[in-house]
């Protein structure tokens, strides 16, 4: 996966993470990883379902996050 493509994978998500060095890290060290699997379609897999699975996360988050600010009210 070239560089500009690595970036767009997380650009799309929400920005709160995006902003976090650790999760860039972390992010960049699995798509590096995944790049030296040769298969194509399993590399593909592999990187659709870790995104399903960060894009729930970050839903709990933001859900998260949602009832505290309702709760501050």
């Amino acid at each position: 996966m070239h560089q500009s493509n690595k970036k767009e994978v997380y650009s799309k998500e929400s920005e709160w993470k995006n902003q976090d060095e650790q999760y860039r890290f972390e992010l960049q060290k699995f798509l590096d990883i995944v790049e030296n699997v040769k298969d194509e379609e399993l590399r593909k897999e592999i990187i659709y379902q870790m995104l399903k699975c960060d894009k729930r996360i970050t839903q709990l988050a933001e859900n998260i996050f949602d009832k505290l600010k309702k709760d501050e009210r």
